[in-house]
């Protein structure tokens, strides 16, 4: 029988990258718990296209 967690999977995509033009998309897929986390994550993370670090949002 299958688990019935709260943990889904999210995909973070970077929002400096949308903005500089550069072409290229940063993306992270992580999990989540949906009962801890309702609203949407952020979290900094390299991104490789821009060389630095930058905040990543969860998209659907």
């Amino acid at each position: 029988m299958a688990k019935k967690g709260n943990r889904i999977q999210v995909i973070l995509e970077c929002t400096a990258q949308k903005e500089s033009g550069v072409p290229g998309m940063s993306r992270y897929i992580t999990t989540k718990n949906r009962k801890n986390t309702p609203g949407r994550m952020e979290l900094k993370k390299y991104n490789p296209y821009l060389k630095k670090v930058t905040v990543h949002k969860e998209i659907k």
